[in-house]
């Protein structure tokens, strides 16, 4: 076990700023039948069998099976109530409760499940009701749209009705809160943007969680994006806050910044150090002050941020290159053949100059003028080193490997400059061999980048085929994976322990909100 670097006050500071979660009631809006279709996505589509009304006239039997449809995505707390019909409930009665954010989690059988993540991540659970008539709220917190119930067992004297259900929704985000878009924007981006704003707001609750279904977790690489969103749209500018003196305030061994943390029994740093994600924990602080212009934070935290440069750097080669070999790990995007040597390099020089304009605004003029020597040092042997002159692209790892990743966060790092980024990917669109992008994460990356060369209309029209094209798959809130040739893909080894409402995939109403249908008045 790591031990932990904790300083108590910013851990007390982050927990006066906990929110309270507003919460609702929602009931289900129909009866649905979950059918085998090899047209549909992932192999599943929604039969409508009823309305709502007809749950509660059901009577139900040992062996019987409902499947109901909440109309949209929800994560919150399940309450039913039930009683027995026929004639007394002399033994208990058992039901299975499954939850699926997307249809394939109530229409397989999660028995044969083979993924690596654990089986407990699937929502389902087993309960017995020795009373009836009665009521029962689930402890469990549940992130879903479909609920599929299963009457295991009654007796041989009674069955059962439905008398009651729904589920009282929680999160910390209000949509009363959200600025109306500008007017005349078309149909499709505005759809894409309520979508988009619901992913972010099912994520909200007392801390910006990466998935309300799993991990349920503070994550930084999903909280950088959260927090940019949460900007343009809620404006729950002190929950961006309360994570960050989260994350100052429980560290791993040297001070580094972990890449996620626990809320709970107290919060607690996992022992997960990301290359990448630590660096962006200074981009996360700048972001904040320049939303913000909260100058006490931003002194009070810019220690720890500066420290991680530190770290940082000391993984460098003489040659002034990312150290690339099994002691270490970046993430960048979910690809087992990804290298992140270059990438990495990039993030680092990403940060710095994020580093440099917090030391300048701070009027740290030693600081200022060392990031200055730190940042060109790092982009001379990016161009030295990580630049293939004859194929004009950047390379990565001893098999000198092209990727979407190493291009992009090259160009988002400002290594190259204007036409020469710009044309950089145009030929990447082109080359068949560079090894692409998998998660929204890395496509979130890409569509900055074509926005920094001026690409407003390819980066637009990257968000409806990727973000639309979930919205044609059938996506309520946005996924955590989404690759439009392998619509099954995990990097968890199954489809089922994906998760369907996930923070990094909330961005399009960032790039909507901010550059793509700003109001220029």
């Amino acid at each position: 076990m790591n031990e932990h670097v904790i300083k108590k006050t910013w851990l007390d500071q982050a927990k006066q700023l906990t929110p309270e979660l507003h919460q609702q009631k929602v009931y289900p809006e129909r009866m649905v039948n979950v059918v085998q279709d090899e047209g549909a996505f992932q192999g599943w589509s929604i039969e409508p069998v009823g309305s709502a009304a007809r749950v509660y006239d059901q009577i139900l039997k040992k062996g019987d099976c409902i499947t109901l449809d909440f109309g949209t995505h929800h994560v919150g707390y399940v309450t039913l109530s039930l009683r027995n019909v026929r004639s007394n409930a002399d033994a208990p009665l058992r039901l299975r409760l499954t939850f699926g954010e997307m249809p394939c989690e109530v229409g397989e059988d999660f028995s044969e499940y083979k993924g690596w993540l654990s089986r407990s991540w699937l929502q389902d659970e087993i309960i017995n009701v020795d009373v009836l008539p009665g009521t029962i709220t689930l402890d469990r917190r549940y992130a879903f749209r479909y609920l599929k119930i299963d009457v295991f067992e009654t007796s041989i004297r009674y069955d059962v009705q439905l008398t009651d259900l729904y589920c009282t929704t929680v999160t910390s985000a209000d949509l009363a809160a959200v600025p109306p878009l500008r007017a005349g924007i078309d149909p499709e981006m505005a759809n894409i943007d309520r979508v988009a704003v619901q992913t972010l707001r099912d994520c909200m609750q007392t801390v910006f969680e990466d998935g309300p279904k799993r991990d349920r977790r503070l994550w930084i690489g999903d909280l950088r994006l959260q927090a940019l969103v949460n900007y343009e749209t809620f404006g729950c500018n002190d929950l961006v806050k309360r994570c960050l003196y989260l994350f100052a305030g429980s560290r791993l061994e040297d001070g580094r910044v972990g890449a996620c943390l626990y809320e709970y029994p107290e919060p607690y740093v996992d022992e997960t150090y990301l290359y990448d994600y630590a660096l962006l924990f200074v981009a996360t602080l700048y972001d904040y002050y320049e939303a913000t212009g909260d100058r006490n934070t931003l002194e009070e935290l810019w220690p720890v941020a500066y420290e991680q440069i530190h770290i940082a750097l000391a993984r460098l080669n003489e040659q002034g290159i990312v150290q690339d070999d099994d002691t270490w790990y970046c993430f960048l995007d979910w690809h087992d053949e990804l290298n992140k040597q270059a990438g990495a390099q990039a993030v680092l020089i990403y940060s710095m100059r994020r580093g440099l304009k917090i030391a300048h605004e701070l009027d740290l003029v030693d600081q200022e003028a060392w990031m200055n020597v730190q940042i060109e040092r790092a982009v001379n042997a990016a161009l030295a080193y990580l630049w293939d002159e004859e194929q004009k692209y950047f390379i990565s790892g001893k098999e000198r490997q092209v990727s979407w990743a190493s291009q992009v966060w090259m160009i988002l790092a400002e290594v190259i400059d204007g036409p020469i980024a710009s044309a950089l990917l145009e030929r990447l669109e082109h080359h068949t061999n560079a090894v692409g992008m998998t998660t929204p994460y890395m496509v979130h990356h890409y569509v900055d980048a074509l926005l920094l060369c001026g690409k407003k209309e390819k980066a637009l029209e990257q968000i409806r085929t990727y973000w639309g094209g979930m919205l044609r798959d059938g996506a309520d809130t946005f996924w955590e994976l989404y690759n439009p040739d392998d619509k099954t893909y995990s990097p968890y080894g199954s489809n089922l322990v994906n998760s369907y409402c996930h923070a990094w995939s909330c961005t399009p109403s960032y790039f909507i909100r901010r550059y793509l249908y700003k109001d220029t008045e």
